[in-house]
């Protein structure tokens, strides 16, 4: 997996001043929201801060490491289900879009804190909890952690979201709001460039730089996630996506290529590319949508290669 340097996140200077300060004081809050858009550190940032949190107030050592590696008594991690069980295919930092299907955080789970919070902790003043993609936290999820949040104890809440929105109001006036800001083009670039410089790997000869990190949205994960997802097609088939495809054969095996070889996040990354770049060549706002209808059947998951040859088919014959 593709690593961004710890000083790329130097532009959450705010942040880091911030949290910083907060941490010279104690002057901990009971819960803290991390919002942001997908990518932009807030995981890697949080884990660095609940870091030194528990440098002033626990008395364990290897903290850093326990903290990394989930392993410390004091810490307790919740992420949705999904996340759970994919794991092996996904960044750590990747962050769920919907509240569908098993892509939820259950009362179950919450439940969980408050038992974790219950006993007695073992190195540490307080305990420390880290809530990833807190927006899937489902309603009787989100009931239940409000009356946590309400309720005297020793933990500290850290929440993790894209979605600030989706949050129960209650559950956000009892949180001190952290925003990170999205990246620059030009810090974005400057990130794609040392990754480059590092790896000693090139860009692909079919795709421009100003196109991928459009496509990245202001996220420096997605940034290096697409490059990633590039690496594992041919250039073949990268050179044949760069621009609406022209028979029904390709169409038939690009499709089929794209759908064995990326996961489903992958492919949905690969269509904001897409778009991108089949914009700033035709300028045509339909293929656009019909590219977005495409990104709706991914993340439902509903067969993604036929998603894939029904979009393609669809603007070939509007072309026709």
């Amino acid at each position: 997996m593709i690593e961004i340097k710890k000083n790329s996140f130097l532009f959450n200077k705010e942040v880091n001043e911030n949290l910083n300060s907060i941490i010279k004081k104690k002057s901990f809050a009971n819960g803290y929201i991390f919002c942001g858009a997908e990518g932009v550190g807030k995981k890697e940032t949080a884990l660095q801060f609940i870091i030194k949190i528990f440098k002033q107030i626990s008395s364990g050592g290897n903290i850093e490491e326990k903290i990394t590696n989930n392993n410390h008594p004091d810490f307790l991690t919740i992420e949705p289900n999904s996340f759970l069980e994919t794991k092996r295919s996904q960044s750590s930092d990747s962050e769920k879009t919907t509240k569908n299907g098993s892509e939820i955080i259950k009362i179950a789970q919450v439940r969980n804190i408050k038992t974790f919070l219950g006993k007695k902790s073992i190195n540490s003043e307080k305990k420390v909890v880290l809530i990833i993609n807190a927006h899937l936290l489902n309603e009787a999820a989100s009931n239940c952690l409000l009356k946590t949040l309400e309720e005297p104890n020793n933990g500290i809440f850290i929440l993790l979201t894209s979605k600030l929105n989706l949050l129960l109001e209650t559950i956000i006036s009892r949180c001190q709001i952290v925003r990170f800001q999205s990246f620059s083009g030009e810090q974005l670039n400057s990130i794609l460039k040392d990754y480059l410089n590092r790896s000693k790997l090139n860009l692909n000869k079919n795709i421009k730089s100003e196109d991928l990190i459009k496509s990245a949205n202001g996220s420096p994960g997605q940034l290096l996630k697409s490059f990633e997802i590039l690496n594992e097609l041919s250039d073949e088939i990268i050179g044949k996506l760069n621009s609406p495809l022209k028979n029904t054969l390709e169409i038939l095996e690009v499709s089929k290529l794209i759908s064995e070889k990326l996961e489903i996040y992958q492919q949905i990354y690969l269509v904001n590319l897409i778009q991108i770049i089949w914009w700033r060549k035709t300028k045509n706002s339909d293929l656009l949508k019909k590219l977005e209808k495409l990104k709706f059947y991914l993340r439902k998951k509903i067969q993604p290669r036929l998603a894939w040859e029904i979009t393609f088919l669809e603007i070939l014959m509007k072309d026709i």
